[in-house]
C-alpha cells in the first residue's frame, strides 16, 4: 500500500509540474494523457466527493474557480477579452493587483476585425491573443462577442462583429480555432439576445422563433458546431421569462440539445439569480454573484453563491438530485483536460514583435475608406504642413469601455503615428473640441492630462486659423470609451457626434478643401456635413498599433480594403428600432427572481441592418461598403448550372479585375434573393464573401458554392430550416447597395 501511495503521490506531483510520466502503468487514468479525454473525465469524476463537486461549480475569487486539489487537478482561471488580456486584479476585489508584468498587446476591437472581412486575419487574431492568454496561464478567454448589431446606440457594439449573422458566423470560427490552438478555451458571449446595455439585467427579450434562429443564433451555432468552442457565456438578460443563466430553452434545448454542445456554460458575472432553476437547466459555472469575497462576515463568502451552499442544501433536502451536478462536473473536467492538463499545450508569448505586427496589419486592413472625392487620399509625397485636429488624435482608447478595458504596454496615438510616417513634414495638432478628459478605469490610468481652459469658440477659431496654410487637414474625432458612448453598462444617448464636433467639422470644411475626417468609433454616427467633406475614413479602436495602422492607410503604404460590417443610417429615425416597446422596454407588473422586468419586444423581426434599409431607405453608407485607392471591375457572373436538385449545389463564378494603378484587395459579396417565397423574406441576404488581392491589371475568378442552407429560412411551425422549390437569384456585389451582376437558377 505504501508503495502504491508513493507512486500516486509522485504521479500527482508530476502532473502539477506538467510532466506526467508516460510509461508507468500505475498512473491513474485521469493523469495519463495517452488516454481519451472522456476516459480521463470519467476516472477523475469517480474519485471526487460531493463537496469537491459543489466547489467546482462556483467561483473562489473574482476570476477563478477551484479544481480538485486532492487529485492535482488545477483551478480554472478566466480573463476578460476579447481584444486583450485584462490586467490582474486582487483575489476578492476589482482593484488592481499591482503587478508590473501584466501589460499586454491591445488588438483591434472586434468591430474592426469584422470590417476586414478576412477569415485568415481572424485566425491570426485568435492565435495571437490566445498566445498572450496562454503566457499568462489563463484557462478561459472571455470572448469573442458575437451579439448582433441591432441598432446604433448599443454601447457594446464595438465588441461585436456587426449586423449580419452570416458575416459574424464566418469571422468567429477562425478566431475560436486560433485561440484554442494554444490550449486556451474561448468563451463565446453573450448568449443570447444581449443587444443593448441599458436594463440588461432585467430586460426580457420577446422575439419570434424565426427571428431568433435566423438572426440572433447563427454566430453562436457556428462557434459551437464549426469552431468547436469549449465554453460559452450566458448573458444577463431574460428570454421566455427566464434569465439566460438558467434558461431551459436556450441552454438545454438549443445549446446542449440541438447543437450538441459538450463544453462549459459560464455565467456572466452576477448573472445567476436562483438555485433550483439554475441547478436544473442553467450554467455549469457561476461567477461574480455580487460578493466582495471574504469581506461579508462569512467564513467563505463564495459559499453563499446560488450554486454553492444553497445547492448542497437543496440536494441534502431532496429538492433536487445529483444528476445535473454530475453532468456539470464532467463538463468542467473536460474543459480542464482540454486546456491546463493538456501536455502538448504551447507556452505562449506576450507583447512580441509578431503580436505587434499582427495588430498593425489587422488594424490597417480594417480601416474603411468611406468617401474620397478628387482622390484627396492617399497623402502622397512629403506634405509641408499637416494639421491634425481633434481630441481622439491623442486620447488613449485602450483604457475604459468596461470589462474590455486594457493595460497596454504600448499605444501609438493617431497623432504619433502620423508624425512617425511624415518625419519631414510639419505636423501640428489643435484640440478642436473637449470630450472626455478622464483616463482611468478599474485602477488602470492613461496618465494623460486632457484638461483644457480654452472655450469652445476659441478652440474652433484656433483650428481654423491653423488650417489656412495646411497642405492637409485631418480631423480625428468620433466616440470614445466613456460612459454613454462605446462602453459597457450604458448605451449611447444620441446618434449625433458628441462634444460639438459637428460644428468643428463644419468650420474646417469652410476653411479648406483638403479636409479628411477620421471617425474613430465602434458604432455608426450621423454625418450632417457629409457633402461638405471630400474624404471620410472609418477608423476603429485599434489598440497598441492604432496610430501606425491609420498612418499606413492615410499615406497609401497600405491600400484600404476594409468594408463596413454594419449600416450607417442617415439619422437615428431611419433605423428599425424606434418605439419604447422595442427599446428600452416596458416595465411589467410583478417580478422574476425578485427583480423587476422590462419586456423588450423585437417587433422588427428579421428586418435588422441592411434587411431593413433595403425596404425603408435612409442609408448614409451601406453594409459592405468600402472604397480603395484602386478600382475593380466585375465581369458577368456565371452559373455552373441553371437547375439545382435537392441535396446538390450550384457554383457562381465572377471575374474581378484590378483596373487601377496600385495593388489592392476587394471584398466580393454574394447575396441570395428568393423572389417567389411563400413567406415574407428580405430582398436579399448575405450568403458568401471573399477577399481577393490583385496587382494592377490582374484578373482573378472568385467562386461561391451555393447549397440548400444558403436558400433556407427557418419555418417556426415545423421548427426546421426550409428551402422552397422555385426561382432564386444570386447577386454579386461590392456592398449591399452596389450590385454588380445577378444570375437566376431554380431549385427543383
Amino acid at each position: 500500500m505504501k508503495c502504491k501511495s508513493l507512486l500516486l503521490g509522485l504521479a500527482l506531483l508530476a502532473a502539477a509540474c506538467n510532466q506526467t510520466p508516460r510509461s508507468n502503468e500505475n498512473i491513474p487514468v485521469y493523469l495519463d494523457d495517452n488516454q481519451p479525454i472522456e476516459a480521463r473525465v470519467e476516472d477523475a469524476f469517480q474519485r471526487m466527493t460531493l463537496e469537491e463537486k459543489i466547489a467546482m461549480v462556483h467561483a473562489q475569487s473574482k476570476f477563478s474557480s477551484p479544481g480538485v486539489p486532492s487529485l492535482g487537478i488545477p483551478e480554472i482561471w478566466c480573463t476578460d477579452g476579447p481584444h486583450g488580456i485584462r490586467a490582474e486584479v486582487l483575489w476578492d476585489e476589482w482593484d488592481q493587483a499591482g503587478w508590473t508584468n501584466d501589460s499586454i498587446t491591445a488588438f483591434p476591437a472586434l468591430s474592426g476585425l469584422a470590417a476586414t472581412w478576412d477569415r485568415d486575419l481572424s485566425r491570426l487574431y485568435g492565435k495571437s491573443i490566445g498566445e498572450e492568454a496562454r503566457y499568462r496561464n489563463k484557462t478561459v478567454l472571455l470572448g469573442p462577442g458575437v451579439n448582433i448589431y441591432r441598432f446604433p446606440l448599443n454601447g457594446r457594439n464595438f465588441e461585436y462583429m456587426g449586423e449580419d449573422p452570416y458575416l459574424a458566423s464566418e469571422m468567429v470560427v477562425p478566431y475560436v480555432e486560433g485561440v484554442q490552438s494554444n490550449g486556451v478555451a474561448v468563451c463565446v458571449k453573450h448568449y443570447a439576445l444581449n443587444n443593448s446595455e441599458v436594463n440588461r439585467h432585467v430586460a426580457n427579450t420577446i422575439v419570434d422563433d424565426r427571428t431568433l434562429y435566423e438572426i440572433y443564433l447563427p454566430a453562436f451555432k457556428a462557434a459551437v458546431q464549426k469552431g468547436h468552442a469549449w465554453s460559452i457565456m450566458a448573458a444577463y438578460n431574460l428570454y421566455n421569462n427566464e434569465h439566460l443563466c438558467s434558461n431551459e430553452v436556450l441552454l438545454d434545448k438549443v445549446l446542449r440539445g440541438e447543437w450538441g454542445f459538450d463544453g462549459v456554460v459560464i455565467s456572466d458575472w452576477g448573472g445567476v439569480h436562483n438555485t433550483l432553476q439554475t441547478a436544473r437547466h442553467g450554467v455549469d459555472l457561476e461567477y461574480g454573484s455580487w460578493t466582495d469575497g471574504l469581506t461579508m462576515g462569512k467564513t467563505n463568502a463564495y459559499d453563499s453563491y446560488f450554486l454553492a451552499a444553497p445547492y448542497r442544501e437543496a440536494i441534502a433536502k431532496g429538492e433536487i438530485g445529483t444528476e445535473e451536478l454530475d453532468a456539470r462536473v464532467k463538463r468542467l473536467l473536460r474543459l480542464i483536460f482540454r486546456t491546463s492538463m493538456d501536455r502538448t499545450r504551447p507556452f505562449g508569448s506576450q507583447t512580441s514583435p509578431e503580436h505587434y505586427a499582427a495588430a498593425r496589419k489587422i488594424g490597417s486592413e480594417s480601416i474603411v475608406l468611406l468617401k474620397n472625392d478628387n482622390a484627396l487620399l492617399p497623402m502622397a509625397g512629403k506634405p509641408g504642413k499637416i494639421l491634425v485636429v481633434g481630441e481622439n488624435a491623442v486620447k488613449m482608447m485602450t483604457v475604459g469601455g468596461g470589462s474590455s478595458s486594457l493595460k497596454a504596454k504600448l499605444e501609438v496615438s493617431p497623432l504619433d503615428g502620423i508624425k512617425a510616417r511624415y518625419p519631414e513634414s510639419t505636423v501640428v495638432w489643435e484640440r478642436g473640441y473637449v470630450g472626455d478628459v478622464g483616463g482611468e478605469y478599474n485602477g488602470v490610468s492613461t496618465g494623460q492630462d486632457l484638461r483644457e481652459s480654452r472655450s469652445a469658440a476659441t478652440l474652433i477659431a484656433d483650428a481654423v486659423k491653423a488650417a489656412k496654410d495646411a497642405d492637409y487637414v485631418i480631423f480625428i474625432g468620433g466616440l470614445n470609451k466613456a460612459e454613454k458612448q462605446d462602453s459597457e453598462s450604458l448605451d449611447r444617448v444620441q446618434y449625433d457626434l458628441p462634444y460639438n464636433q459637428d460644428a468643428v467639422i463644419e468650420a474646417l470644411a469652410e476653411a479648406t478643401d483638403k479636409l479628411i475626417v477620421v471617425n474613430i468609433s465602434g458604432n455608426a454616427v450621423a454625418m450632417p456635413w457629409v457633402d461638405k467633406v471630400p474624404a471620410i475614413v472609418q477608423d476603429w479602436y485599434l489598440g497598441t498599433q492604432a496610430g501606425h495602422s491609420l498612418a499606413d492607410v492615410l499615406s497609401g503604404d497600405v491600400n484600404p480594403s476594409g468594408h463596413l460590417p454594419f449600416t450607417f443610417p442617415v439619422s437615428y429615425a431611419d433605423n428599425p428600432v424606434q418605439t419604447d416597446k422595442q427599446y428600452p422596454g416596458i416595465l411589467r407588473d410583478g417580478t422574476i427572481d425578485g427583480m423587476p422586468v422590462l419586456d423588450m419586444e423585437y417587433t422588427e423581426g428579421i428586418y435588422v441592418g441592411y434587411r431593413w434599409y433595403d425596404l425603408k431607405g435612409g442609408v448614409l453608407f451601406p453594409f459592405g461598403h468600402g472604397l480603395s485607392y484602386t478600382t475593380f471591375e466585375f465581369g458577368e457572373p456565371q452559373l455552373s448550372k441553371k437547375m439545382m436538385k435537392e441535396g446538390s449545389t450550384v457554383t457562381v463564378t465572377v471575374a474581378v479585375k484590378n483596373t487601377g494603378n496600385v495593388a489592392g484587395a476587394e471584398v466580393v459579396q454574394l447575396y441570395i434573393a428568393d423572389p417567389e417565397a411563400s413567406v415574407d423574406r428580405p430582398l436579399k441576404e448575405l450568403k458568401g464573401f471573399a477577399k481577393v488581392y490583385l496587382e494592377p491589371g490582374q484578373t482573378a475568378d472568385v467562386s461561391f458554392t451555393i447549397d440548400k442552407d444558403a436558400l433556407s429560412f427557418f419555418d417556426a411551425a415545423k421548427h426546421a430550416w426550409t428551402a422552397e422549390k422555385g426561382l432564386f437569384k444570386a447577386l454579386v456585389a461590392a456592398s449591399a447597395q452596389d450590385i454588380r451582376g445577378s444570375v437566376e437558377f431554380e431549385l427543383l
